[in-house]
């Protein structure tokens, strides 16, 4: 396939029929052969329910699976995507970042191997804030700069290079896109960072809060810390293989 889009969704049944529908939309004019793989992590309310309207359509894939986090459902959803199609793509149900702007990075893909949209128009609170360039910075000074919203869930990406990154993060790592932000920028691949406008939720609710965010947003920090040294020896993998991709050619 050209494409599989990974959609992880907890209790989103007021607005993941309306998100399904609008990247099938998007996606039935720009790409070629793809799928929609959303990953319903466990959901206590009726979003189950509700992604049985996609039940006839083979271009979206629903997968239940109990409740293990935000991080372990796309790192789910990465391996087998990777294995699919040449590009992955990820958003989250949450309807907070439109598929309007994907056009913009699917049709300037060829000059790169990763794009990250850059939430712009977000609104966050102080804590949010300060969680969010702490996570930059850690992730600069433990890999290397070149994405500038490291933890955006609105990525696309090269499974060529997604899927050495992913086979070396654990299972229960909590937030996978930190790493892969840092190891794919310290293994050289060519990145964008593409501005993309961002809302806040207008419906469901934000399920980490007050003090467990901060406990999340630490144990985030620590383990991509601790991951950083197996995951270099990954960049250094990658950077061979650009560098014997360059001189084959």
């Amino acid at each position: 396939m050209d494409l599989v889009v990974v959609i992880p969704a907890y209790n989103e049944e007021e607005c993941i029929t309306d998100v399904v529908s609008d990247w099938l939309k998007t996606l039935e004019s720009l790409v070629g052969d793809y799928r929609i793989m959303v990953l319903d992590d466990g959901s206590t309310d009726g979003t189950r329910q509700a992604l049985s309207a996609f039940s006839d359509d083979a271009r979206v894939e629903v997968v239940s699976k109990a409740n293990s986090g935000h991080g372990p459902t796309i790192l789910q959803g990465y391996r087998v995507a990777a294995g699919m199609a040449d590009w992955v793509f990820q958003c989250d149900g949450d309807n907070e970042m439109s598929s309007d702007s994907f056009g913009g990075l699917w049709q300037t893909r060829d000059g790169y191997d990763a794009l990250f949209g850059t939430r712009t128009n977000r609104r966050q609170s102080l804590g949010r804030k300060m969680i969010s360039v702490l996570s930059r910075l850690t992730v600069r000074l433990a890999y290397a700069r070149g994405v500038d919203d490291v933890n955006t869930p609105y990525r696309l990406m090269r499974s060529r290079f997604l899927a050495e990154v992913v086979s070396s993060i654990p299972d229960s790592t909590f937030a996978p896109n930190l790493v892969i932000s840092g190891t794919l920028a310290a293994g050289g691949v060519r990145i964008a960072n593409v501005g993309v406008p961002h809302q806040n939720r207008c419906t469901g609710a934000v399920s980490i809060k007050k003090w467990r965010l901060w406990r999340s947003a630490a144990l985030s920090l620590v383990q991509t810390v601790t991951l950083a040294p197996d995951m270099h020896v990954v960049a250094l993998g990658i950077k061979a293989s650009l560098l014997t991709g360059a001189c084959s050619r």
